[in-house]
């Protein structure tokens, strides 16, 4: 991907040394979506223990990520005070740099795309941390993976996440990063129509089986809006070099929920299934891609 000497998106927070807490092992189960999980049940509490225990993570803190409470934490800014972080908007190093040019194309493509639909974008604000952060959600580490929070319709992402996508997870290169934040993004857009909100609500009435199904159905969909990114990056920013479309394909198999339960060891069981297989991720995100339509990304129907 050409991304050197491009524009830097100035929707950046650097919570990189600020706060902290313990890393312990990270859990490479796909890109979250904070706040969308609801209640889990004592079969849920069970398999975050195993899952825990299998990854080296603390299965309290994954717990408190998936409690689906939504709320402030104590202690937490709200939007836009940001006291006393650094929003650099301008990293001053590579990888930043890198992420920060993604979310300016992701700008460009959707300010766009809602002009279109007599809608106003609003733009969603990135913010990188190490080890831990508070966010809207709650409090996260590392090891969740990159995620959004609806509550405060941030994008977090601790920047070593990316090495475990290249190492642990097989999937190198500069699109497969890029794929990570316009996945993120994708379920900002989920949230500025409404989707998510709609989903998090059915979730409530449903069983754990019916409300990890609608789960799948929403992380789907956001593969396929960022596929719809990749389009656009190609046929108008004009920014991608060869081989970029198959390292996001690589990215989006590499964390596919049948891949995962059988890097872990583990049968494969559908119905405990969050993010959809590797094949679904793959189809979804191409259909994004091909089409550039997001009426194409209709995953619930």
């Amino acid at each position: 991907m050409r991304w050197r000497g491009r524009r830097q998106s100035d929707n950046v927070v650097d919570r990189r040394g600020v706060g902290g807490g313990s890393r312990g092992g990270r859990m490479p189960a796909g890109f979250r979506m904070g706040g969308a999980r609801g209640g889990l049940g004592i079969g849920g509490i069970l398999v975050v223990v195993v899952v825990g225990l299998i990854f080296g993570i603390d299965p309290r803190m994954l717990l408190g990520v998936l409690d689906g409470t939504g709320g402030y934490e104590a202690g937490y800014e709200e939007p836009g005070t940001d006291a006393g972080l650094r929003q650099t908007g301008r990293p001053d190093d590579e990888l930043a740099g890198f992420v920060s040019v993604v979310l300016a194309d992701t700008e460009d493509v959707w300010s766009r795309e809602f002009q279109e639909r007599q809608a106003q974008y609003r733009e969603p604000m990135l913010v990188l941390f190490t080890d831990a952060v508070r966010s809207g959600c709650g409090h996260a580490g590392a090891s969740v993976g990159p995620f959004y929070c609806p509550a405060d319709e941030r994008v977090y992402i601790d920047l070593g996440f990316y090495r475990d996508l290249r190492s642990r997870l097989g999937a190198p290169g500069d699109f497969a990063q890029a794929y990570v934040v316009a996945h993120e993004v994708g379920h900002h857009i989920q949230n500025l129509l409404g989707i998510s909100g709609r989903v998090q609500a059915e979730r409530a009435r449903l069983s754990q089986a019916e409300g990890n199904a609608l789960s799948v159905r929403l992380e789907l969909q956001a593969d396929c809006l960022a596929g719809i990114w990749a389009h656009f990056a190609e046929t108008e920013l004009g920014v991608l070099e060869p081989g970029d479309i198959e390292e996001a394909l690589n990215a989006a198999a590499a964390i596919g929920d049948d891949r995962l339960q059988r890097r872990a060891g583990g049968a494969v069981v559908e119905e405990s299934f969050t993010h959809g297989s590797s094949e679904q991720r793959v189809s979804w995100f191409s259909r994004g891609y091909e089409t550039g339509e997001m009426e194409a990304c209709d995953t619930f129907q």
